[in-house]
């Protein structure tokens, strides 16, 4: 549900009320169950709210993908060994994911240093300073260049 509030709030022009929310989604759905989704969706931080008289309108600060990105990094922080999660998140992942991980770690870093408030995920997370920490050794990891 918190997809599909989402994706209407990209609808919208601008920002939308949980009324119109409801209403675009066909409004099966309670206005107290669309405020509650809103109110989920502002604690992750996936959107924004601004006082409008008595009542809030809604603004996406996410989309669907930055929405997952959240939760991935909300179950990272709430693990005591990010190394050994990373690692073992970064051991699972396919070639072609790996690839792309490796082309997005590439260009964030020729971007410069990540801002301070930015999470911990944003760097390397398969470069360490200890080598027995980067991806799962047992399988041929794919060149830089994909070869």
């Amino acid at each position: 549900m918190e997809a599909q509030v989402l994706a209407a709030l990209h609808e919208a022009s601008g920002p939308a009320t949980a009324a119109w929310v409801q209403e675009r989604l066909g409004g099966d759905l309670a206005y107290t169950t669309v405020m509650t989704i809103l109110s989920r969706l502002h604690a992750k931080q996936a959107v924004t709210r601004e006082r409008s008289g008595r009542a809030y309108v809604w603004i996406p600060a996410a989309d669907e993908a930055g929405l997952a990105a959240l939760r991935m990094r909300r179950v990272l922080d709430g693990e005591p060994d990010r190394d050994a999660v990373l690692t073992s998140f970064v051991s699972a992942l396919s070639a072609h994911d790996e690839q792309l991980l490796r082309a997005l770690l590439d260009r964030a870093t020729a971007d410069g240093p990540a801002p301070a408030d930015a999470p911990a995920t944003t760097g390397h997370p398969a470069a360490s300073a200890d080598p027995g920490t980067g991806p799962a050794p047992h399988r041929p990891r794919p060149s830089a260049t994909g070869g």
